[in-house]
């Protein structure tokens, strides 16, 4: 059984799409990137997903059943990005709370505070926290119950690099474990490489739902091979390059950059290699995610949905 199957929901406020004709299925363990900027649609697909709000159009199944019943809300965790907690309880007060509220042993919240670094801070007052605390609170209630399916909107906001690390370590527990985990982010870097795929939003339309690598393929965007040479060889390798009608740019006298296509790579590196020892170093960079982002954000491609069979 799929963990979330969305077909073709549209949400209308008044005369304005928020939401058009949205299809997305995710599967137990998969970790889905949802992107998109400002006003893009996540919130409302998000709400949606928990039974919050009504499509107007196009149906939702939360692991089979309807969103926000009894078996959705059970198997569903939430970490909204801005999470607000009673300030005069203590962190274990809190937890041991929401562990009362979905009938976990209260001995669960302990062990949950642990997990996410505030043991040492469990019985401190929630109002003495910092955010990046607070949000650590988020994570551990979202973690209760063994969710199957766990929607996370800006997780690491407030949250320093190693802290950041250990929380894309806990997502992947939750995905090795069978979790679905959807993780709304700004942060592109950071999910560039921590989830299985990108599902980008633009003015309500699902514009991109693939592996970053099948997002790479079909977008050809350039790719940047730097080499650096020796003082000696560095104009014949530039030259070399010449008649390739490539796009390329010196730096530091001893640096060449590369900008060329992916059916150029194989060839290209073949003419490098032809240099031998007066290569001192390559450097292959594909386009990131940033990049990969704005172009589809920008050029909305057709049927973006079916982008591997481009």
């Amino acid at each position: 059984m799929s963990a979330l199957v969305i077909k073709n929901v549209t949400k209308r406020y008044n005369e304005v799409k928020s939401v058009v004709d949205v299809s997305l299925n995710i599967e137990p363990g998969e970790r889905i990137a949802l992107l998109g900027h400002n006003g893009a649609g996540k919130t409302t697909l998000i709400k949606m997903i928990l039974g919050l709000v009504k499509p107007t159009s196009g149906s939702i199944e939360v692991l089979g059943v309807a969103p926000g019943s009894k078996k959705a809300r059970l198997l569903t965790s939430y970490l909204p990005e801005n999470v607000a907690f009673h300030g005069s309880l203590t962190g274990r007060e809190q937890m041991r709370h929401f562990a009362a509220l979905k009938s976990q042993n209260t001995k669960k919240a302990d062990e949950l505070l642990e997990k996410v670094g505030l043991s040492h801070a469990m019985n401190r007052k929630i109002a003495t926290y910092s955010k990046g605390m607070r949000q650590r609170i988020g994570l551990a209630q979202a973690l209760l119950g063994k969710p199957k399916l766990a929607l996370l909107d800006e997780p690491t906001s407030g949250l320093d690099p190693i802290s950041r690390h250990e929380f894309y370590d806990i997502v992947k527990d939750l995905s090795n474990n069978g979790t679905a985990v959807i993780i709304s982010s700004h942060a592109l870097t950071e999910v560039e490489t921590k989830t299985d795929r990108i599902a980008i939003l633009s003015q309500g339309n699902l514009v991109a739902n693939e592996s970053l690598e099948v997002l790479r393929k079909s977008a050809s965007l350039p790719i940047l091979i730097k080499i650096k040479a020796s003082d000696k060889k560095i104009n014949e390798v530039a030259n070399s390059f010449e008649n390739k009608k490539l796009n390329s740019n010196r730096v530091n006298g001893q640096t060449l950059e590369l900008f060329c296509k992916q059916n150029q790579k194989i060839d290209i590196l073949g003419q490098i290699s032809a240099f031998g020892n007066a290569i001192k170093d390559i450097d292959i960079t594909p386009p990131s995610l940033e990049e990969l982002y704005r172009y589809y954000s920008t050029s909305k491609p057709k049927d973006s949905a079916s982008l591997e069979e481009k």
